[in-house]
């Protein structure tokens, strides 16, 4: 076991722990699929794609790789929007510009959330829904989503109220 001991820590001295892409920091001790899907805007489809087009192995630890290779990664997630199709995109014609993008990061939080206030100021029907906190997309609320901790009947509580009235009429009927 002595033997291994300095093999594992030789090796940990080559890993980073973290790795930067945008304002965003990557866990280096998982493979550089599951790394990149961490990040906002980027699922597991995408980041195999930005692995092969890197010529990166996917399954290879991320803060193992040399700094070309993260490098290179970083590169193709900053232009991945130019090297695929419009439809594989998440953000396709923009309001204000027309131009589709690949949203990543905080740069994605902060779209989505101009996104949601401009529908709150021109009062459109996902704006209002927005604005009252309820389902946006069409599902149901009869039944879900309800923020209030009673749920239906308490008819025990409705008992008590009625003979604290009963009580309360008798009193009054003395």
């Amino acid at each position: 076991m002595s033997a291994e001991e300095p093999q594992e820590q030789e090796d940990d001295e080559d890993l980073r722990y973290f790795v930067r892409i945008g304002q965003t920091d990557l866990d280096g001790t998982k493979s550089v699929e599951r790394s990149l899907s961490e990040m906002n805007g980027i699922g597991r489809r995408t980041a195999r794609l930005i692995a092969e087009e890197a010529g990166v192995d996917r399954t290879a630890t991320f803060g193992r790789l040399d700094d070309d290779v993260i490098d290179e990664v970083v590169e193709v997630v900053e232009n991945y929007a130019n090297e695929v199709p419009d439809w594989l995109n998440n953000r396709q014609a923009d309001f204000y510009t027309g131009e589709t993008t690949h949203e990543i990061g905080n740069d994605l939080q902060l779209t989505r959330q101009h996104d949601i206030n401009r529908m709150k100021m021109i009062d459109s029907y996902k704006g209002t829904r927005h604005k009252r906190g309820q389902k946006v997309r069409g599902q149901r609320t009869k039944s879900t989503g309800r923020t209030e901790g009673t749920i239906g009947v308490n008819v025990e509580e409705i008992r008590e109220e009625q003979a604290e009235e009963a009580a309360g009429e008798e009193g009054e009927g003395e």
